[in-house]
Formats: C-alpha cells, structure tokens, sequence
C-alpha cells in the first residue's frame, strides 16, 4: 500500500473510526488514540478498554498505530492519524446475542463523531436487526467495513453484518494478489485487502504476541485495513459524502482481471483497495446522495442513479463465480506497518486462524 507515499498525503488526522469488536486494549501504540468509547458485551470483565478475545486490539493498532513502544520497535497502523472508538461486543451466548450487541455498537457509532465503522467480526444468519442497524449508519452518513469470514473451504455461509445490505464486505488477498482459500466468497463480497502474514502490534501477554507484536491471517486484517484507507481518503476530503468516499475506493481498487474486462468476482469483490492511487488519483468521486454498491437500492429506500447516468460502479453479476486469477506482475498493495517506518510483509511466522468469525 505505499505507506511512505500515502503518508505523504494522508495519515487519516481527523478521522474517528469505530472498532466493533472484542475490546481495544492498552498498548503503548495506541496511546492517546482511543476516544471514550462503551461496552455492549455480556458477561465480560472489565469494559471497553479490556480485550478478552485478544482480536480488537491488533485491529485498532492496524488502522491507528504510531508506531511508539518503549524498545523503539511499534508496529505502525496505516492511518496512524485517526481515532479510534472503541466498542466492545458479545462473541459468546449465541449469534442473536452476537447480532444484538453487534446492532447496538453500530446505532450508536452511527450517533457519534466516527466516520469509519470496522467490524472484523459477525455470525451467520440474516439478522433484520443488523440489517436495520447498518441502514440506520449509512443514513446518518457512515460506511461499515465488515468482514466476510475465514471459512471459504468450509461451509461458505454468508456472515452478517458482511451480508447486509449497504455492509461493505471485505475478503483478503494473499501475496500473488489471488484471494485466500479461507476467505469466504459470494455475492457479498465487495471489496478485498492483504490477509495473508499481517504484523501488528498487541498486548504483550497476548498468547500470539512476540514482544507485543503479533503476526494473523485472515479477512480480520484485510477489513481494517479497508477501513484505515476509507480513513486516509476521508481525511483529505472531508466534505465528501460516504458515497464518494466508497465510490472512489471502489473505482481505483485493482481489479480482479482488466485485461479480461472483469470488474468484479465473488473473490476480490470490486478488486484489491489501493488507497496510494485513490488519494494521487481519486478521479470524480460521483454524486453525493447516490450510495455505489447495487445491493442497498436492490433492497428499497434510496435514490438511485437517474435515467441515464451512468453507474460508477457496474452492478455485480448475479451468482457470479468467476475465477480470481491475477494477470500479468501486479504492483500488489501490500499493507504497511512494521517496525520503525518499513513496510510489512511479515515473512514465515503465521499464527492459529481465528475460528471465530472476527474475520
């Protein structure tokens, strides 16, 4: 992903984002980068602050880390100039609990200052809830970035709030830019991301941690990383509408085959998200009240393109399932974190995948 061109034009200042999640824990990277957030978990110790999945943490140091830790080797998020707010949920008691108090973080993230709303978490089944909680986010100006889940070679069940209507879902991209096996895939897939030997920083005690710097897999990481590059382009224009902001990253993302005219697949969604190309060259970002993925207005209620317009970004093939093969040699955007200022790709250290789907 460029991180030292990108920071030449954006580090995400001025831009909150929302992390839905186990709970973000205090690290010494994410000091004085955590707003006042709320806990809707059940039956949990401590609140928001505390981190029992050891997952939320390694998310918010994804989008927001600085990079600061006392031996001089933090890990870097790649905005590390936005906020996070954290708000913890239930990942115990059953996906209606699940879905309960994954709704309640979202209507009150929709309420707050956030722009950004990241849940690299979710459960299987439709949940009329999480539906109307991800409307109510988007009518109040907001983008969701949800994960799409790690089970493709399994049961390749739709994950909600991925799956609702308006929910950006995010898949992950290996290093030869093909999506991983593990990444779920189907229509709900809209965009995709790095999943593949992701360095962040993390608690110390964290059972992953190597001197606080843990090493994951997953559409975890690919979704926060999804959210850092909504937050890196928000903060350059911030009087664009969340509908141009999405636009854009949709429409410089790489695509799954150009040379082939592929727009979209069941794999990378609208492609790889590029945030060094949509901050250097976002092109026109479209019109303000018109959200661009089709499955908000397929589900009624919105304006929708005028006679005419053309769509900035064309309507998904309906049970697509075209294959994901990459052409030619890709400039892949990998992630940027590491140690100091360098670029991520960390080499052969991977860790347990979630099982869980905070993915």
């Amino acid at each position: 992903m460029q991180a030292d061109e990108v920071w030449k034009v954006s580090t995400g200042q001025g831009v909150t984002v929302a992390v839905v999640d186990t709970g973000v824990g205090r690290i010494p990277e994410l000091d004085g980068q955590v707003v006042q957030g709320k806990d809707f978990s059940h039956g949990y110790e401590g609140d928001e602050r505390t981190d029992y999945g050891d997952h939320g943490t390694g998310m918010a140091a994804l989008i927001a880390g600085t990079g600061k830790r006392p031996s001089g080797e933090g890990a870097f998020g790649l905005a590390p100039g936005a906020k996070i707010l954290p708000l913890r949920v239930s990942e115990g008691g059953g996906n209606l609990r699940l879905h309960q108090s994954i709704a309640e973080a979202i209507r009150f993230a929709a309420d707050s200052e956030a722009k950004v709303l990241n849940i690299s978490f979710g459960g299987p089944g439709r949940s009329s809830e999480l539906d109307a909680a991800v409307r109510y986010a988007l009518d109040r100006g907001k983008l969701v970035f949800s994960s799409v889940g790690n089970d493709g070679e399994g049961t390749n069940e739709v994950m909600y709030p991925s799956g609702s209507p308006g929910a950006v879902g995010v898949s992950g991209v290996g290093p030869d830019g093909v999506a991983t096996e593990e990444s779920q895939h189907g229509p709900q897939v809209d965009l995709s991301a790095p999943g593949v030997d992701i360095a962040t920083s993390c608690a110390d005690d964290s059972p992953d941690s190597d001197s606080g710097l843990c090493v994951n897999h997953g559409t975890s990481e690919a979704t926060a990383l999804a959210s850092a590059s909504a937050a890196l382009l928000w903060s350059v224009h911030p009087d664009w509408t969340n509908n141009q902001v999405l636009r854009v990253l949709l429409n410089t993302a790489e695509k799954p085959d150009p040379v082939h005219g592929i727009e979209r697949n069941d794999r990378l969604g609208y492609g790889v998200v590029r945030p060094v190309i949509a901050l250097t060259a976002p092109g026109d970002p479209g019109p303000a009240d018109v959200y661009p993925l089709p499955d908000l207005a397929a589900a009624g209620g919105i304006s929708s393109p005028a006679p005419g317009q053309p769509k900035p970004v064309p309507a998904p093939a309906a049970a697509s399932h075209v294959q994901n093969k990459t052409t030619g040699n890709r400039l892949l955007p990998w992630a940027v974190l590491g140690m100091g200022a360098c670029l991520l790709v960390a080499g052969a250290v991977t860790t347990r995948a979630h099982q869980r789907v905070r993915r």
